[in-house]
This record gives C-alpha cells, sequence and structure tokens, in this order.
C-alpha cells in the first residue's frame, strides 16, 4: 500500500521532519531508538514504516508493541485501523477477559499485537499465538520500563519472542540508559561507532518555553481544595487537565468538586476500564472541561487541546514536571501552567523561582458549564452499527443538524456522541422508544 494512500486515509497532507527522519532509519538493519516530545506524532512515525515492512503472505504474529497504559495500547489501535491496511491489529490489557481476546486473535489473525506487559505475558505463556514468528519489537514510552515494577515484566515478554530482528524504542524524555534487558543494538550497544543502534533525538528543551506560560497560584491554606475550585471557576469552560499525586486525592479533589457542583471527571489507574473510557471521552469531545487525575495522564494520551495543565501537588520529579506541561502547548498552539502553593511549599530546583503570580478577579465567576454533552448508545460495531448509522438516526429522529453534533466514537460493544447541550432534553425525548437500525437499546446521556 502506497505511503499516500495512507495518509489520505489519515487526512494527513505530508509528515513532519522527525516523521520522515525515523521512515529512512527505519530502513537501516539496525535498532532505532526515536526520543520526541509528547504530542510530535511518534506514534504514526513508526507505525508508518512498520505496516510498510509487514509480508502480507506471513502467517502469525509479525510485530508486537508494548506499552505500559491500556489508553496507549486503544490509541495505537485506533491509528493503525484509521490507516487502512489490508493488515489487522489489536489491542490487549487487562480489566477485560483474557479468553475474550484470545478468541479476537484466533479470529481476525492479527499481523500487529500491541499490549501491556502483564497482559502479553499472560498469552504468551499460554501460547496463545506464536511467539516464534514476532521479528519486530516496539517499545513505546521506554522510559517507563526503568520504572520500579515494570523492569521484570517487560524482561519476561522480550525473552518469550526468540525471532527479534529490530527493535524500536520510543520516548519522550531521554533516559539516562537504555535497559539492558531490550538489547538494543545487540553486543554492539556500547561500541564506538554504535554500528547497530540508530539514535533519533528530536527533543528540544527550549521548545515548549515561548509557548508555555507558567503561573504561581497561592493557596492561603495547606488545603489546597477551595483555591483550586476558586481557579477552575475562572477558567471557565477552557479544557483543564488537574494532577494529583495519588488515586486517593484524586477522588477526593472529585468529590469535593462535585459537592459544589462543578462538572468534573477523574481518571487514575484504580478506576474501571468502562469509567476510564468514558471519562476520557468526555474530556476529549468537551462535554466535561475539567478531570482530576494522576500522572497516568501525564503521557501517552492523544488529547488535542488541552488548554490549562494545573498541579494540584508538586511532580515527584522533573520528569514528572516535563511530561505534565506535555499536555499542553502542543504543535504550534500555546497553554497554561498552574502551580497551587502554600507558604511552606518549596519550589524544587527544576521549576524557575520567577514565576508570574496569579491574581484573582475580585469577583469569582461561577462554575461554567461546557457547550457540549455525551450521548451513550447501549449498541457498537459488534452489532454492525457505525458513525453514518447514528448520525443518521440522530438528524432524522432526533431533529438535529450539523452544527449539533460533535465527536462520534464507536466501541465495540456502545458507541460515545458529542451533542450540543441545549440540545439534549429535546433529543432525550424526539428519540424515546425509536429503533437505532431496527434495534432497540439504551440511548442516554452519558453521566
Amino acid at each position: 500500500m502506497e505511503i499516500q494512500d495512507i495518509l489520505r486515509n489519515l487526512q494527513i497532507e505530508q509528515l513532519t521532519p522527525m516523521q520522515e527522519a525515523t521512515r529512512e532509519a527505519y530502513r537501516e538493519n539496525k535498532d532505532l531508538v526515536l526520543l520526541s516530545p509528547t504530542g510530535s506524532g511518534k506514534t504514526l512515525a513508526f507505525l508508518l514504516p512498520l505496516v510498510q515492512t509487514l509480508k502480507t503472505d506471513a502467517q502469525g504474529v509479525q510485530a508486537v508493541v508494548l506499552v505500559p497504559s491500556r489508553e496507549l495500547a486503544l490509541q495505537i489501535e485506533t491509528v493503525f485501523k484509521s490507516m487502512g491496511t489490508p493488515f489487522k491489529a489489536m489491542s490487549c490489557y487487562g480489566g477485560r477477559p483474557a479468553m475474550e481476546e484470545h478468541r479476537t486473535m484466533k479470529g481476525i489473525h492479527p499481523s500487529v499485537i500491541i499490549g501491556t506487559p502483564g497482559r502479553m505475558n499472560d498469552h504468551l505463556r499460554k501460547e496463545n499465538f506464536d511467539a516464534a514468528t514476532v521479528t519486530t519489537l516496539v517499545i513505546d514510552e521506554f522510559d517507563k520500563c526503568l520504572e520500579f515494577g515494570f523492569h521484570d515484566e517487560m524482561a519476561e515478554v522480550i525473552g518469550q519472542l526468540p525471532s527479534l530482528k529490530k527493535r524500536i524504542l520510543l520516548s519522550a524524555t531521554d533516559a539516562e540508559e537504555i535497559p539492558q534487558f531490550a538489547g538494543v543494538g545487540g553486543e554492539d550497544q556500547l561500541s564506538a561507532d554504535g554500528s547497530r543502534l540508530v539514535k533519533l533525538n528530536f527533543l528540544d528543551p527550549d521548545a515548549l518555553a515561548p509557548r508555555l506560560k507558567l503561573h504561581k497560584v497561592v493557596s492561603p491554606e495547606k488545603d489546597k481544595l477551595e483555591t483550586l475550585y476558586n481557579l477552575l471557576c475562572v477558567l471557565g469552560y477552557h479544557s483543564t487537565l488537574v494532577f494529583c499525586n495519588y488515586r486517593e486525592s484524586v477522588e477526593r479533589v472529585t468529590g469535593y468538586l462535585q459537592a459544589k457542583k462543578f462538572p468534573c471527571d477523574m481518571f487514575h489507574g484504580g478506576m474501571e476500564q468502562p469509567d476510564r473510557e468514558r471519562a476520557l471521552y468526555k474530556f476529549r469531545n468537551g462535554s466535561c472541561a475539567v478531570l482530576i487525575s494522576t500522572d497516568l495522564a501525564a503521557r501517552g494520551l492523544d488529547i488535542p487541546g488541552i488548554e490549562n495543565v494545573v498541579h494540584y501537588h508538586l511532580p515527584v520529579n522533573e520528569e514528572a514536571y516535563t511530561h505534565r506541561n506535555g499536555r499542553t502547548a502542543r504543535w504550534e498552539a500555546d497553554g497554561n501552567s498552574y502551580l497551587i502553593l502554600h507558604n511552606e511549599e518549596r519550589v524544587p530546583e527544576y521549576i524557575p523561582e520567577d514565576i508570574e503570580v496569579f491574581e484573582f478577579p475580585e469577583v469569582l465567576p461561577k462554575p461554567a458549564k461546557s457547550r457540549w454533552a455525551t450521548l451513550y448508545i447501549g449498541k457498537g460495531k459488534k452489532d454492525k452499527l457505525n458513525k453514518i448509522d447514528i448520525v443518521g438516526f440522530l438528524y432524522k429522529k432526533g431533529g438535529l443538524v450539523r452544527e449539533d453534533v460533535g465527536q462520534v466514537d464507536v466501541k465495540e460493544h456502545y458507541a460515545f456522541v458529542a451533542v450540543r447541550r441545549s440540545k439534549m432534553k429535546q433529543l432525550l425525548t424526539l428519540i424515546q422508544g425509536e429503533k437505532i437500525k431496527g434495534v432497540k437499546t439504551i440511548i442516554e446521556e452519558a453521566k
């Protein structure tokens, strides 16, 4: 398949210099390390050359992509499928039955499997696919491998792939060392000429500086809840990601804001997968402007248009600070980063001291409602439902027009649709009892 056809399917006119350089480097018979900022298009950078090297006549899984989170696995799978190639890909992750994934493997015969290390190990141990056919390994966000708890799982996966010929490692930060178990560069990894390894570094420490504006928000109390509430009221309906260091803090902050009738959602690793997906979808489509999260949302998630990042807790280290701020001021956009601090907190050395202090207005605005709401439909791809079916139904039966419908996302067993909030009540009244594509199902506002 020609690259221009793939780009047309993705509605992309041309590749970035980083993506072009990655394509060139991929052609060499060497392992590849790519360092590039969050939001710069690393997923497409490795998927394009990967699909062009997949063999149509080969049996079994040809490539394995390891990722640190379910959300990143799903994101890569979505991009792969949107490319419109003849090859099949699937994602594997915890939080859903492994047997269901095994049935999918047997049904679609994927050329590429994208998965989290724990679930990938599960399939490999059970021999749910033939590891001997895998010749390419991609590790996205490879610096996560060095964090406690990931190291052994990653090493176990790689130890079960005996036929690897090429390894690609990607990260948004420059790790001090490449994990030895990855085997990148083989025995020549440390050789002076780097004969088995190509390293592309597109990290520019000053790239964000002109576009990211830092603000210091002073909290008179150690408990910063009221200060956060006031700040979010000022920021209004603009897309804002609030970072806390602990899951319990995420739940406490979310509970406090919702008790004060402030619209927000939460996101952390302890939530059930459908709840995480729903929260992310509402944040992406603009129906919920504020997302309270742990650092799980600091990397790997494709959420365009985030205008503000708020550090409710100071980040644990400089790397976390960089990743958090990297969620905004992406591509050519501007962004803001707010640090909420009380007087006794000491600002880490890696954060500038001369940050502009944020001044609150004398009269605080009331919490702003977003312009969009999210509609839940209890049928999906497995029920032969697609975007055209959904949009047609909403136009014909719900009385909506093009401007009233935003992002449409069809999952395996359900679908989400962004609908103009002012039209939601009327829509639900009009479609009550109506069938979509001849089938009766639950259709309601996603809470």
